[in-house]
């Protein structure tokens, strides 16, 4: 895997211009011209750097992951650094918009450092980008002229502090505007949550609950092709839990099944289920019923 610990050095593998800022490149495709892009496959990479990108698709559609978008009103995408990202011929596409990229340490000292680990889009995979509507890319255009000003100018002492601004400015927008996305996608979510479901049904009924343990989530959701944060943000704007929750609500209903068997101890039935400590068991299974595994089956035991 090639890594990239410089701005100049990454920019330069992109095919875009050298930078005017040792730790700040902004490039926006105006007229006829088109956001520069290697054409050929790419080894997966990484790099020390921000990169947030609009793709405007001239014309088309495109596959991303499972699902078929139309790109038509353009596509905002977040790369966190030491994110991998590869690419081959069979997505290349047209395309007009900006690329702003940053190495984290233009971030030092400033607030938005730590605000920007907040922002969940950074670790979200491709096939997650934020679709703008028209009004929306008017928005973030109008932004990001303003930091291709700032930058292009003969930057100053006040520079560094107005580009991170509106930095912070476009971050909050993209937030709101994936809020809007999840809750206008519901359809797409509804097929998360019944694709997770079907995940873990496979995973108990394989019996890999016994081999290898509770579920990993992380493993489920690249089965899915979806990043974990995205799969547990969409469920939670769509169903009010997380894929924890979901997964935890998915264990004490096994379990309830398997405590109304006589013959098997608490422990048996948490150590069944995939817990290390049946304690753990017990305090999740409280949590969630009100009480406790051994009330449960005093409760509801078969006369």
């Amino acid at each position: 895997m090639k890594h990239f610990k410089t701005l100049s050095s990454y920019l330069e593998y992109m095919q875009l211009p050298r930078p005017e800022h040792p730790m700040l490149s902004v490039y926006t495709a105006k007229g006829d011209e088109f956001l520069p892009c290697p054409r050929e496959s790419s080894p997966p990479i990484s790099t020390d750097s921000y990169s947030i990108s609009f793709k405007k698709i001239i014309k088309g559609n495109i596959n991303y992951g499972r699902t078929k978008y139309d790109f038509t009103n353009g596509a905002l995408i977040f790369i966190a650094p030491r994110q991998v990202v590869q690419w081959d011929s069979s997505i290349i596409f047209e395309q007009k918009g900006f690329s702003i990229n940053f190495h984290e340490d233009f971030l030092k000292g400033t607030a938005l450092a730590q605000q920007i680990k907040k922002y969940n889009f950074f670790s979200y995979s491709a096939n997650e980008a934020l679709h703008l509507s028209p009004k929306e890319e008017k928005q973030i255009e109008s932004i990001v002229n303003n930091i291709e000003i700032e930058y292009q100018n003969n930057q100053d002492e006040f520079s560094k502090e107005i580009i991170i601004s509106q930095l912070d400015t476009l971050l909050k927008y993209a937030n709101r505007f994936y809020e809007r996305q999840f809750l206008n996608r519901k359809e797409l979510s509804n097929d998360l949550l019944e694709r997770f479901n079907l995940q873990l049904t496979e995973y108990f009924e394989l019996g890999l609950v016994q081999k290898k343990g509770i579920p990993n989530i992380e493993e489920l959701a690249n089965i899915m092709s979806v990043s974990q944060r995205y799969l547990s943000d969409t469920l939670k704007k769509e169903t009010g839990k997380t894929t924890t929750e979901h997964l935890h609500l998915r264990l004490i209903d096994e379990a309830k099944n398997i405590l109304l068997k006589p013959n098997k101890s608490i422990s048996e039935v948490a150590y069944e289920l995939g817990f290390e400590y049946p304690q753990y068991f017990s305090r999740l299974f409280k949590k969630k019923e009100g009480i406790s595994p051994t009330e449960y089956r005093e409760k509801y035991k078969l006369n």
